[in-house]
């Protein structure tokens, strides 16, 4: 019922309009990785994908954010949000280790390769997060998005989001390729985002 009223909030203030550009809406394990410019665009993003699709979507977010509080329980139970620590010095071991439980568990993920906001068009340089994970779960497709203009409605800094419209664009499912390197995957991933721009 919460999942819902996030949904209905969203689409009344941003729209969070899909186009599928590259796939199609379907029931395959995938990884939506998109530039981050807003605290709308998990929201935006997940309330793009089909309710079927959204039910076995888990946003990642950042555990120092999204963990206490009104958000920690936002997160929870409207989300179901896979909350890691981006501080490595705070993290018990492999601070991915949640996002490989929720993948072997099947879910799919929305991640947000860049770490954090960006007011800028561009998304800033992906951090190897996206890398581990298609290395370690090759069977994952990983869909690239773009949220247009999400950064608009609701910067960096801002508490009240004014409404636009915002198109959740999806592009082609790419997977990494055998011998390509780290810093050539996320140059291609960060790419295919742009791309969609």
């Amino acid at each position: 019922m919460f999942a819902r009223l996030l949904v209905g909030l969203v689409r009344l203030l941003v729209g969070a309009y899909p186009q599928w550009i590259g796939t199609q809406p379907r029931a395959a394990q995938r990884i939506y990785f998109a530039n981050h410019s807003s605290h709308l665009d998990t929201l935006a993003l997940w309330a793009a994908l089909p309710p079927t699709l959204r039910r076995q979507t888990r946003p990642v977010a950042a555990k120092d954010y999204w963990g206490s509080g009104l958000r920690a329980w936002v997160a929870r139970r409207g989300l179901r949000a896979v909350l890691i620590e981006r501080d490595r010095a705070k993290a018990e071991g492999d601070p991915l280790q949640p996002l490989h439980d929720a993948l072997d568990a099947g879910d799919s993920l929305i991640l947000f390769p860049e770490g954090t906001r960006n007011a800028e068009a561009l998304p800033l340089p992906f951090k190897s997060g996206l890398y581990h994970l298609a290395e370690r779960h090759p069977a994952v497709e990983l869909v690239a998005v773009h949220l247009d203009t999400a950064r608009r409605s609701l910067p960096k800094g801002s508490l009240l989001p004014v409404p636009l419209i915002c198109t959740v664009r999806f592009g082609d499912a790419m997977k990494l390729e055998p011998g390509e390197t780290k810093a050539d995957f996320l140059e291609r991933a960060r790419a295919a985002v742009i791309e969609l721009a």
